[in-house]
């Protein structure tokens, strides 16, 4: 009778084998692919289980959690976005999930961004870690080993790739070290005779630059007029470091009297660059600021249709003013 029950038992154990060998070959979700998934960090085998189910990828929940314990793989699951781009078994799915063949993700840093817009966005982003939340912008260069104490301007835009659940330290750590790559290569690339006695002044140009061009063709203009207006020592007069200067008082109008209210970063009323940048300027931006246009203009005057006109003289300039500001010629 013993032997009889060892032997079902046996026979049972061998079912459940095979049970188990069908199920881990068998086709989930033919008739759904692609489809995507992601599995946060710290999720359970049971979790994961659940929530394939919920998607409609796999049917049978505790048989998919029951071979993962049998090959060892219950506390292997790696987190991160997943795809599932054609028809696969059980077991693949497994393999996948257990290997971290993730779908990375990404995130794209806009050129002209300001830090706080930077952070905005990486706060919103369900897929990233947010080891900074409780940070000051200091504290994040600190965090992040920079030797500058601003984060503004100090970060390169560009899309950015990540596996879900990476930290945002990681993040910022990237871009500035990026920033920082090409900052050094246009620096030591750059023109004869520019006004800047660092790359961190050069960048301050490139951010307030990227600021005041619609056109990407027109920026080693843009730079050049800045750059001659240091030159002779007079005012950069430069409206979107007004703007930045006013901080939350800014309501999308720029008056006379904000002009005339000094700001470390009023460059009306204070010479030379402000403290620090004022926004993440681009590569074009970094490359006008140190490869300014051949020419003698100290002024433009926006034309209207995104573009400026160019004057060397205050009497142009100002004949620009009256037929493009006040007469609305074009």
């Amino acid at each position: 009778m013993f032997r009889r029950l060892k032997i079902i038992a046996l026979l049972a154990v061998l079912a459940g084998l095979a049970g188990l060998v069908l199920y881990g070959n068998s086709r989930i979700a033919p008739e759904r692919v692609p489809v995507e998934f992601s599995i946060p960090a710290g999720s359970s085998l049971k979790t994961v289980a659940r929530n394939f189910e919920a998607k409609g990828i796999i049917d049978q929940p505790f048989v998919f959690v029951l071979m993962a314990r049998i090959l060892g793989e219950a506390n292997r699951i790696k987190a991160g976005n997943y795809l599932i781009d054609k028809p696969i078994t059980a077991y693949q799915l497994l393999t996948k999930i257990t290997s971290g063949e993730t779908m990375f993700s990404k995130v794209t840093i806009v050129d002209g961004w300001s830090f706080r817009q930077m952070r905005g966005e990486l706060d919103s982003r369900s897929d990233i870690r947010h080891d900074s939340t409780e940070m000051s912008g200091e504290a994040i260069m600190q965090a992040i080993g920079a030797s500058e104490t601003d984060p503004e301007g100090l970060f390169f835009p560009d899309t950015y790739y990540f596996d879900a659940g990476d930290s945002d330290l990681n993040i910022y750590r990237r871009a500035y070290h990026m920033m920082q790559k090409r900052l050094d290569a246009a620096w030591q690339s750059r023109a004869a005779g520019l006004p800047y006695a660092t790359p961190y002044q050069a960048l301050i140009m490139a951010s307030i630059i990227e600021k005041e061009t619609g056109a990407p063709e027109e920026r080693p203009m843009i730079a050049a007029v800045f750059v001659n207006r240091m030159r002779i020592g007079m005012g950069l007069q430069s409206d979107p470091t007004v703007i930045y200067g006013m901080g939350s008082r800014y309501d999308g109008n720029i008056r006379k009297v904000d002009l005339e209210t000094d700001t470390p970063y009023n460059t009306y009323t204070r010479r030379g660059l402000p403290p620090t940048p004022i926004a993440l300027p681009g590569e074009a931006a970094i490359q006008a600021a140190l490869h300014p246009a051949d020419s003698r203009a100290l002024y433009f005057v926006a034309k209207g249709n995104g573009r400026h006109h160019f004057s060397d003289t205050l009497e142009e300039h100002n004949k620009a003013v009256y037929r493009y500001q006040i007469k609305g010629g074009a």
